[in-house]
């Protein structure tokens, strides 16, 4: 009866208090708050409190760009994006929407939020360790500009000095449109005691942002006319069973290829 009198007395609040109180929380913890009583409902669905979830830099969502009709509320356009992500201005797939192998099972990878990853709302993917490294994507060519090369990076960090297995044996990036594979071979982490076993056989390195993270290119394609149906990106090691740990994975980019990137700032290890 006591905690029912408290909420009682909650609910006597003004709605924009309560929404300014709610917007400290996070989506789970409105939602929640939705589900306690008609008076809570008005402040945790409302728009108030879910702009404050969404990052403050997300561009307007041009019409088409989610699926199905427009979410009435910014919760609706929140849930919508969180259950089924978008390719936005920049082209970032974020790793909920790969699939990565072994990624809902907790002894191997971890999902957890970053306050300096470009999305908020979105959780990142953590590798704790595994043996069998693979992460693939795909996208609708129409999505995309005809007439247009593109290439795909996936944008990571490595925890200090925790990561292991990321520099060799080398990983393979391969990309797939209208039955073409291009493959490559690279290491999300670059050791010089390493330079010899690289002997005729090139390599991608990773290149350091200005935004902090790291980011690897896949390999680059060319869409025509937009009519190849879906593109496929996979990054994997599935063949030597080194373990792989210290990974965190934000997303995979992809960006059409016009000379020098302003995110880069520099290669790491050198030419």
């Amino acid at each position: 009866m006591e905690a029912s009198g408290t909420c009682c007395e909650i609910a006597r609040l003004p709605e924009e208090l309560l929404s300014a109180v709610l917007a400290l929380t996070t989506p789970r913890d409105a939602c929640r708050a939705a589900a306690v009583s008609r008076d809570f409902l008005a402040a945790a669905d409302s728009d108030a409190v879910w702009s404050r979830f969404q990052p403050r830099d997300l561009p307007p969502l041009a019409d088409g760009e989610l699926s199905g009709p427009a979410p009435p509320s910014t919760k609706g356009k929140f849930l919508r994006l969180c259950d089924r992500p978008v390719l936005l201005a920049d082209g970032l797939m974020v790793p909920r929407a790969l699939h990565i192998s072994w990624g809902d099972t907790p002894e191997y990878w971890r999902w957890i939020r970053l306050p300096e990853s470009r999305f908020r709302f979105t959780e990142v993917a953590k590798l704790r360790y595994v043996w069998w490294l693979e992460a693939r994507g795909r996208i609708r060519s129409k999505m995309l500009s005809q007439d247009s090369t593109y290439a795909a990076y996936i944008v990571f960090k490595t925890t200090h000095r925790h990561g292991h297995g990321l520099d060799y044996p080398p990983h393979e990036a391969s990309i797939t449109i209208a039955g073409s594979t291009s493959t490559h071979t690279v290491c999300l982490q670059y050791n010089r005691s390493h330079r010899h076993d690289f002997a005729g056989n090139l390599a991608l390195f990773p290149n350091k942002r200005t935004d902090g993270w790291m980011e690897l290119e896949m390999g680059q394609f060319y869409n025509k006319d937009g009519d190849d149906g879906e593109v496929h990106i996979s990054l994997m090691d599935t063949k030597r069973g080194t373990v792989k740990r210290g990974l965190i994975v934000q997303g995979i980019e992809i960006r059409p290829k016009r000379g020098l990137n302003q995110h880069t700032s520099a290669k790491i290890g050198g030419q």
